[in-house]
């Protein structure tokens, strides 16, 4: 019998009742509805999940102290400057009143929770903004917590992380919460010099003055999925232009395509990713570097090896031997062999625990260059490749490897740091040259390589450059201001294609076989040159199934320069890199 059944043949209202009195109740607060996909969820399940809906995997937002307790060992959280005394420097009638309701009801003093935690055994400070009080704006008490924690991390030679979510200003403190910018900045860019690491993690929301002070100033910035992130809110850019924004408009998603983002990490997985970052610059010093490198019998002669053409009597004759065993248009040819082992192949085969980081800070997170952090022989790197693709559809998105201005700043944006922190970098170069688009010209290209030779010529830590495919022109020297540079056995490396350069010499593109014998662009005729320092032999038909020989000769040739180069300073480091170049 159904209900509509059973109340016909119930006199009254009294059966109704008694069934509605006799249905199982939830208890309050156990089930609550998902505010972004409606569905009911239990509440313990979505605490105990990292409050992440079960249903649609929206993200809930964090208290402070929860947050902490997911990223922190159990125990290591040490805070500072729990009790600060309120201000009102504008004497704003109703403020004090709010506060002091804000801090009954959340059990905050402030919007932000600052301290010292250990993250899998990393030490690190912490701030974290809590949305509850006052949508975390930023106010003096804000500004000045958090100024303190980032002097205090400077003095104790500790990275500092910083979880940021917020409306942006403190209205009732006006100009003084506006001060809040300039002072957070200025503590962050002390730490900075000090050569200490500084993490920013963008949640949900993080807008105006914090997103254009501390917030956006990360060595490294990671965002949790979907996370609204701007300067200006949406509503506010909606009211002042008069359009609808397109969805997705300032996401995470929308700022890591547009370079602003080194990454967005799940809840689930960020105390790990905090943990390596840490472990990665914790060892990441030049001593450290040095003493893992230091020559030992094992390493410290390979001059009699074929692939280095080292000068001990042989290097002219095995200049000729390559020269002679394939024309140079033959090696064109094999060095745009769509099998050929590509950027990315390098990276995975030679290095461990690699970690991407995207943008270039300024409009786009060029794909066409792949850049990170990772571990050689358990020392910690700075590897970028200009990547080709595998299939049409990935050729696509890296745009064939052909850079645009956006590709070379996230590039040096990456070298710079490695500098700050002590890093090697080491790069692999192949390119048929920078784009040369419309947009391309439209965001200087031009400059964006010029930069990058004016750069890395004073870099202060070790750079190595491998051609491993193309090197065309100004397009490949933007990565290869090197202190010495390598070439594969059948990589070609020129100041212009052979086609462009039969086009632009004698009218005539079809030349392009004959121009590749008469531009000297081999890896023997560079070597003669004075041009590169390295040969790395192949094997026939070299694809990805097959290069396990060519990276175990890599390996050992980047252990050999490693060692080398970091027993230098900086000053000789800059200088022999001059001195080699103005010989050229």
């Amino acid at each position: 019998m159904n209900l509509k059944d059973m109340f016909k043949k119930t006199s009254g209202r009294s059966h109704y009742i008694s069934l509605r009195n006799s249905r199982p109740e939830v208890p309050t607060g156990l089930l609550r509805k998902c505010n972004k996909c409606g569905a009911a969820i239990i509440a313990e399940d979505v605490k105990n999940g990292y409050y992440i809906c079960p249903k649609c995997h929206g993200y809930f937002r964090v208290h402070a102290y929860r947050r902490i307790e997911m990223i922190a060992d159990e125990g290591s959280f040490e805070e500072w400057d729990k009790e600060m005394d309120f201000v009102n420097p504008l004497d704003f009638r109703g403020y004090e009143e709010k506060i002091h309701h804000l801090k009954e009801r959340t059990n905050l003093n402030e919007a932000v929770v600052t301290g010292k935690v250990l993250i899998n055994g990393n030490p690190a400070v912490v701030g974290v903004c809590d949305g509850r009080f006052m949508m975390a704006s930023m106010g003096w008490i804000v500004g000045e917590k958090i100024a303190r924690a980032v002097e205090r991390a400077t003095q104790e030679k500790l990275p500092v992380i910083i979880f940021t979510c917020s409306g942006g200003a403190r209205m009732q403190e006006g100009i003084v919460s506006l001060m809040q910018m300039a002072k957070t900045s200025a503590a962050l860019k002390k730490h900075s010099d000090a050569g200490q690491l500084y993490v920013s993690v963008l949640t949900d929301p993080t807008t105006g003055g914090v997103t254009a002070s501390f917030a956006m100033l990360g060595d490294i910035i990671l965002a949790e999925p979907k996370a609204l992130i701007g300067f200006a809110g949406p509503r506010v850019i909606e009211q002042t232009i008069g359009q609808k924004l397109p969805k997705g408009f300032q996401r995470s998603e929308f700022l890591l395509d547009h370079g602003f983002v080194d990454r967005i990490v799940e809840r689930e997985e960020l105390k790990d990713v905090l943990s390596q970052i840490l472990e990665m610059h914790h060892s990441a010093g030049a001593a450290e570097v040095k003493a893992a490198f230091k020559k030992d019998e094992k390493t410290e002669d390979k001059s009699d090896a074929i692939t280095g053409f080292e000068n001990n009597g042989q290097a002219e004759n095995m200049a000729e031997q390559i020269k002679d065993s394939l024309s140079a248009w033959d090696r064109v040819q094999i060095s745009r062999k769509k099998d050929r082992p590509v950027g990315t192949d390098y990276i995975d085969a030679l290095f461990t625990d690699f970690m991407e980081f995207h943008g270039d800070r300024y409009y786009k997170d060029d794909h066409a260059i792949v850049g990170g952090i990772a571990y050689f022989h358990g020392i910690p790197v700075t590897v970028i490749a200009q990547a080709k693709g595998k299939t049409t559809k990935e050729n696509l998105d890296r745009n064939f490897s052909m850079p645009s201005p956006d590709g070379y700043r996230k590039a040096l944006r990456l070298m710079k740091q490695a500098e700050k922190f002590g890093r090697p970098v080491i790069c692999f170069v192949d390119t048929p040259g920078a784009f040369c688009g419309l947009e391309a010209e439209e965001r200087g290209q031009g400059e964006a390589i010029a930069r990058n030779l004016f750069e890395l010529s004073g870099l202060k830590v070790p750079v190595l450059s491998v051609v491993i495919g193309e090197g065309g022109s100004g397009g490949a020297l933007a990565m290869a201001v090197a202190d010495e540079v390598w070439m594969l056995e059948n990589a070609v490396y020129s100041v212009l294609s052979p086609e462009g350069f039969a086009s632009i010499l004698w009218k005539d593109s079809k030349r392009a076989s004959e121009a590749a014998e008469v531009m000297k662009l081999t890896a023997g005729d560079l070597k003669r040159l004075g041009i590169i320092e390295q040969v790395i032999s192949e094997p026939e038909d070299f694809d990805a199934e097959n290069m396990e020989a060519v990276c175990e000769e890599l390996e050992g040739r980047i252990s050999s320069f490693l060692a080398d180069y970091t027993a230098y300073s900086s000053e000789e480091l800059t200088a022999r890199r001059y001195d080699r170049f103005r010989k050229m």
